[in-house]
């Protein structure tokens, strides 16, 4: 798919790798619906870009909310051909504690956002790209999702983050095989460490014990990157039904 003249839905894009998303592919030429709940971020962004970028502030678990943002995106650039999704949750926390147990709703929010909130966006954006014109090969869309890899070596503390994100690593087959019959491809990154808000609001004795295992770069990754395998994703038609690992050979230490 050409990034140029396309019009791509980014959620999270207001900071760290969607927004660093959303400045790449206007950079080559795209349109992008950025849909994020800080509304402040995100008009920054849009009023820094231009008129390429429009912001629609959404809860991605919200059906009413997703359609309606989506719904005005289409008023404006027309086709939407792409989404990728960057918007997520993290949390960490012992199943057993000196006092109680796991609370079951921070593991049901883990779920509801980073999980369930990926598949409510796929389902309405495919809704939408199944009527595209397709390109020469055929193809009218691509998904897009973020996991972590979490979803292969979660640590201790772990489980509700690595269970939403194995998920989402376990649906990107069966959604590519479904989703094929429509000219839509559909791919999961699982980033390592990377510098992003999130990331940066870590404790610095976890993030120093965390940068310690990667193997090279010697670094934690830059959004940048993250932009920079969705775009080979995006111009790359033979990338479907994967989840690709970025993360400088990283594997995550038990605790």
């Amino acid at each position: 798919m050409d990034i140029k003249g396309s019009t791509f839905v980014v959620a999270g894009g207001a900071s760290g790798l969607g927004e660093a998303t959303v400045r790449m592919l206007v950079h080559y030429g795209a349109l992008v619906l950025i849909l994020d709940q800080n509304e402040l971020k995100g008009r920054s962004v849009q009023e820094d870009i231009g008129s390429r970028v429009q912001f629609e502030k959404a809860d991605i678990t919200s059906e009413y909310q997703v359609r309606k943002s989506l719904a005005r995106g289409m008023e404006r650039y027309g086709d939407i051909h792409g989404l990728i999704n960057t918007a997520g949750i993290a949390h960490s926390e012992k199943v057993l504690k000196k006092k109680g147990v796991h609370s079951l709703n921070v593991f049901s929010e883990m779920i509801q956002v980073n999980l369930i909130g990926s598949f409510n966006l796929t389902r309405l954006a495919a809704e939408i790209m199944q009527d595209n014109e397709a390109n020469e090969e055929g193809e009218k869309g691509v998904i897009i999702h973020t996991a972590s890899i979490a979803a292969f070596e979660g640590q201790a503390g772990e489980a509700a983050y690595s269970a939403a994100s194995g998920g989402i690593v376990s649906m990107t087959l069966p959604l590519a095989r479904e989703l094929s019959t429509y000219g839509i491809r559909v791919m999961t990154i699982a980033p390592g460490l990377f510098y992003t808000p999130m990331y940066e609001a870590f404790p610095k004795q976890m993030r120093d014990h965390l940068e310690n295992h990667v193997v090279f770069p010697d670094r934690p990754g830059a959004a940048d990157e993250y932009a920079l395998l969705v775009k080979s994703i995006i111009s790359n038609s033979m990338l479907n039904g994967e989840c690709i690992r970025l993360d400088g050979a990283l594997r995550l230490p038990p605790e």
